[in-house]
C-alpha cells in the first residue's frame, strides 16, 4: 500500500512538471521563434565566450578624441603605421651597422649631412639643426668617414597642408647611393600628419633610419633605437638661449597662482575632448584655466556657446605673467601629442603637469622626468587641481630646480638639442664606455661630462659633494716655459725650488715650448720630487693637453716666470681641495659690458670685483685639460695657437661653463702693479718677477676680441663677477705671527 502511493506521488509531480514546462517555457520559446520569424531573424544560440567576435570592446583612447563622423579607428590608424614603417621593429642590434662608427674607436663617430640640392626649400629651424652638426666636434664633409647621415633635404614639417612641406621625398631619398633602407641615417621630425587625424605619417618611408622626431608616441616609438625630442618654435635660439627663471632657492616655493594654462580650444577632432573640458577646473583665483576658440580662418562658422564668454576671460590675464608666477603650469596635448608649453614651463620653472596620454618624453632614454614633472591623466582632469595642492612644499623646490637644469643643460638651445640627440645615440653605439643615469640627470648634464675620460663619478670634480668624496692629497704642477735655459739665477729656477718644497706636491712638469731643444737633465736642479721635461709643440694651447703623466687629480698650472712662496701654494691648494670644480688662483681679471661698444670689454684694473683668475698661477681639477681639448672647437683652439694669447680667458669660460660660479681668488703675499712696457714680443700670463705688456694696446685689442669670439661659441656669456676672496685665519690680524700658520704671506 506505501509503496503504491509512492509512485501515485511520483507520477503526479512528474505530470505538473511537464504541464508547467510545456505551458510555462514551452509557449514561450515558440512564441519567440514565431516572431523572430516574422520579423526576417536568425535565431542565434548563446555565443561562446572565448570568441573575440563576442567579448566586449573597450574603445581606445584616440577613439575617443576623435570626430566619429571623420576619424580613424585605432587598428586602421596601426595598420597605416606599419605600412609606411616597415622596420618598426629595429633596434640599434638589427637596423643599424656599427662597423661604420668603430674603425677609430670612439673617434670614428662622424656625422655627415648631405648637401642640399639648389634652389632647395630649407625652413629656418632645419637650418638651425644643420648648423648645429656642422660645427660640431662630430661633423664630417666626407661620407667614407661617417657612422650617421642627415639628410639635406627638410623633413621637419610633413604636414600636406602647410608651407614647408617637402614633396617627393620617397624619390629623392632611394636617388642617394648611399640611403641603403635608411641604415645609419638619422631624421628630424617635428610636425607629422594633416587634419582631421594627424597620425604619424610622415609620407615617406624611413626604412631602418633612426627617428629623431617630436610627439612620438609611446605605442609607435622604437626604444634604443628612435630619440624622441621636443618640439620647439623657430624662435628657438641657436646657442646658449636664457637662463631659467628660478632664482637660486626662491623661497617660498610656491607662487600666486597653483594652476595656470592659457591657449587654443579645439572645437572638433583630435585633441579637442581635453582642450573643452580645461574650463572645468577654472576658478580664477588660484587656478586660472583660460581658452580661446579665436584661432583659423573659420572659427566663427564652428562656435559654440561658451567661444564668446572665453574669449573675454581670456584677455583678462597676461600669458608672461601667469608664466613667472604659477607653481604648475598645464601642457594639454593639442593636435599632436607635444606642446611649445612643454619648454615653455621648464623655462619659467613651473611644474609641468602633463595631460597627454601616451606621449613618449623628449630624451626618455636617459632623463629621469619623474623628477621634473607630474604626468596625469587626460580621463581624469578633475583631479588635476586637488594632485596639485597634495604636493609638498619640499617636493615643489626640487621639482622646479630639476626643471631648470633640465632646462640649462639640454633644452635652452637648438645647439644642445641637437648635441644630445647625438650623444645618445653615440652612447648606444659605445655602451661600454656611455654615461650613466646619474650623469644625464645632475649637474653639470650629459654633454659636459666625457665618459672618453672616465665612467666613474668619483673621478670627476663636480660629483665630490654629492658622492661625499674628498679630493686627493696631492697635485701636480705644470710650469709652461718658453725662454731658453741659459742661466741658474732665472726665476724658473726659484720657482722649481718653492714648489717642490711643498708638502703636497707629487711631481713637476715642465712644458717646454722655446725655439730651443730643451736642456739635459743635468741643467735643472736637484729636487725632492720627480721632474719631468715634455716637448709642448710650441702651441700655446699645449699647456692644457691631458698629458698622461700628470696622475693627480689636481694641477697647478704656472708660468716660468711666477713668483710665489711655499707657503702661498700650499694655502693655495688647501683652498682648491674645498672647491674641486673650480679655478682656485691669485691674479684676478675681469670683463664688462660696453654699451656704446655693443660689445664685451676686458680689464685688468685693481677692482674689488673679478670674473676671471689667470692660470699664470691656478690650480684646477685635471678634467678640465680633457675637456678643453675634446669639448672646444678646435676652431677656438686654432685661435689661441695664432694669437699666443687668451688661453687662460678660455679656460674661465669653460669651467664657468661647467659650475654657472666664478673662479676664487686667494690671498697673495704681494700685490705687483703692471707696469706697460715697450716691447709686445713676450706672451707671458704671469705676474712676478719681470714687466708684463698687459698695458700694451694690441695686447688688450686681441683679449678684448677672443672674449667676443668665445661668447658667440658659447651663445652667452658663462663670466661669473665675484667679490669672494679667501685669506689664512689671522692674515691681517694684529697679532703675533707667532700664532699665524702663513706668516710668511704678509712678509714683503
Amino acid at each position: 500500500m506505501q509503496a503504491r502511493k509512492k509512485y501515485v506521488l511520483l507520477g503526479l509531480c512528474a505530470c505538473c512538471w511537464l504541464v508547467l514546462f510545456y505551458w510555462g517555457g514551452g509557449v514561450q520559446l515558440r512564441l519567440l521563434r514565431l516572431l523572430t520569424r516574422h520579423r526576417g531573424e536568425v535565431v542565434r544560440p548563446w555565443p561562446n565566450w572565448t570568441d573575440r567576435a563576442f567579448m566586449p570592446r573597450y574603445a581606445h583612447l584616440d577613439e575617443l578624441q576623435t570626430d566619429p563622423g571623420t576619424a580613424e579607428s585605432a587598428h586602421q590608424r596601426r595598420q597605416a603605421w606599419s605600412t609606411i614603417y616597415k622596420d618598426s621593429r629595429c633596434r640599434m642590434e638589427t637596423c643599424f651597422d656599427f662597423s661604420r662608427c668603430r674603425r677609430r674607436g670612439r673617434e670614428g663617430f662622424r656625422v655627415y649631412i648631405y648637401p642640399s640640392e639648389k634652389n632647395e626649400r630649407v625652413s629656418e629651424s632645419y637650418r638651425k639643426i644643420l648648423t648645429s652638426i656642422g660645427e660640431s666636434r662630430y661633423f664630417t664633409s666626407d661620407p667614407r668617414e661617417a657612422c650617421l647621415f642627415v639628410l639635406g633635404i627638410d623633413t621637419l614639417d610633413r604636414d600636406q597642408l602647410s608651407g614647408q612641406f617637402v614633396p617627393n621625398v620617397d624619390e629623392r631619398i632611394r636617388g642617394y647611393p648611399l640611403w641603403n633602407d635608411g641604415r645609419n641615417h638619422l631624421i628630424f621630425n617635428l610636425y607629422s600628419g594633416t587634419w582631421p587625424n594627424y597620425t604619424e605619417d610622415l609620407g615617406f618611408n624611413v626604412g631602418q633610419a633612426i627617428l629623431a622626431k617630436a610627439s612620438l608616441n609611446t605605442e609607435h616609438f622604437r626604444p634604443g633605437f628612435d630619440v624622441s625630442i621636443p618640439l620647439f618654435s623657430k624662435d628657438h635660439p641657436q646657442k646658449g638661449g636664457e637662463r631659467g627663471w628660478l632664482v637660486r632657492n626662491a623661497t617660498p616655493p610656491r607662487r600666486k597662482y597653483l594652476l595656470m594654462f592659457k591657449g587654443k580650444r579645439y572645437l572638433t577632432g583630435i585633441g579637442s575632448d581635453t582642450r573643452n573640458a580645461l574650463h572645468h577646473i577654472h576658478n580664477g583665483k588660484d587656478i586660472v584655466s583660460l581658452t580661446t576658440c579665436r584661432h583659423g580662418k573659420d572659427w566663427e562658422k564652428h562656435k559654440d556657446a561658451r567661444c564668446d564668454h572665453d574669449n573675454l576671460e581670456y584677455e583678462r590675464f597676461d600669458y608672461q605673467e601667469l608664466l613667472h608666477n604659477s607653481t604648475f603650469c598645464l601642457v594639454p596635448r593639442g593636435r599632436r601629442l607635444g606642446s611649445f608649453r612643454f619648454l615653455e614651463s621648464l623655462q619659467a620653472a613651473c611644474i609641468p603637469v602633463l595631460l597627454s596620454n601616451g606621449w613618449e618624453l623628449p630624451f626618455s632614454d636617459v632623463i629621469q622626468w619623474n623628477q621634473a614633472v607630474i604626468e596625469g591623466d587626460e580621463r581624469l582632469l578633475l583631479q588635476v587641481p586637488s594632485t596639485a595642492r597634495a604636493v609638498g612644499n619640499e617636493r615643489v623646490l626640487a621639482l622646479r630646480q630639476r626643471t631648470q637644469m633640465l632646462w640649462e643643460a639640454y633644452f635652452s638651445s637648438v645647439d644642445k638639442i641637437v648635441l644630445t640627440t647625438l650623444e645618445i645615440i653615440k652612447d648606444r653605439v659605445f655602451s661600454h664606455i656611455s654615461r650613466n643615469k646619474y650623469m644625464w640627470n645632475s649637474l653639470p648634464g650629459g654633454l659636459l661630462v666625457l665618459p672618453e675620460y672616465s665612467t666613474h663619478l668619483a673621478h670627476f670634480p663636480f660629483y665630490y659633494l654629492g658622492l661625499g668624496v674628498s679630493p686627493g692629497q696631492e697635485f701636480t704642477a705644470v710650469i709652461h716655459a718658453v725662454s731658453p735655459l741659459v742661466s741658474q739665477s732665472q726665476p724658473i729656477m726659484k720657482l722649481l725650488q718653492v714648489v717642490s718644497k711643498s708638502k703636497y706636491c707629487s711631481q713637476i712638469i715642465i712644458l717646454w715650448n722655446s725655439e730651443k731643444p730643451p736642456p739635459s737633465r743635468s741643467k735643472w736642479p736637484p729636487m725632492p720630487v720627480p721632474l719631468t721635461v715634455t716637448d709642448g709643440r710650441r702651441k700655446t694651447t699645449s699647456r692644457f693637453l691631458p698629458h698622461v703623466a700628470i696622475e693627480t687629480e689636481a694641477v697647478l698650472s704656472l708660468d716660468e716666470d711666477t713668483v710665489l712662496l711655499t707657503s702661498e701654494v700650499n694655502f693655495a691648494f688647501l683652498v682648491w681641495r674645498t672647491f674641486p670644480d673650480r679655478i682656485v688662483g691669485y691674479p684676478p681679471r675681469s670683463h664688462f659690458w660696453d654699451p656704446l661698444k655693443r660689445a664685451w670689454g676686458y680689464t685688468s684694473k685693481w677692482t674689488n670685483d673679478y670674473s676671471i683668475v689667470l692660470t699664470g698661477a691656478a690650480f684646477y681639477h685635471r678634467y678640465y685639460h680633457y675637456l678643453f681639448s675634446h669639448y672646444l672647437p678646435q676652431s677656438l683652439r686654432t685661435l689661441v695657437d695664432r694669437t699666443s694669447n687668451c688661453e687662460d680667458i678660455l679656460m674661465n669660460f669653460l669651467v664657468s661653463a661647467v659650475t654657472h660660479l666664478p673662479p676664487i681668488k686667494v690671498a697673495q703675499r704681494k700685490q705687483y702693479k703692471e707696469m706697460p712696457v715697450p716691447q709686445v714680443g713676450s706672451h707671458s700670463l704671469s705676474f712676478g718677477a719681470k714687466s708684463i705688456p698687459w698695458a700694451n694696446p694690441e695686447h688688450f685689442n686681441q683679449r678684448q676680441e677672443c672674449i667676443n669670439t668665445f661668447a658667440n661659441w658659447f651663445g652667452y656669456m658663462p663670466l661669473v663677477h665675484s667679490q669672494f676672496r679667501l685669506d689664512p685665519v689671522l692674515f691681517k690680524d694684529q697679532v703675533s705671527v707667532l700664532r699665524k700658520k702663513y706668516k710668511d704671506l704678509e712678509r714683503a
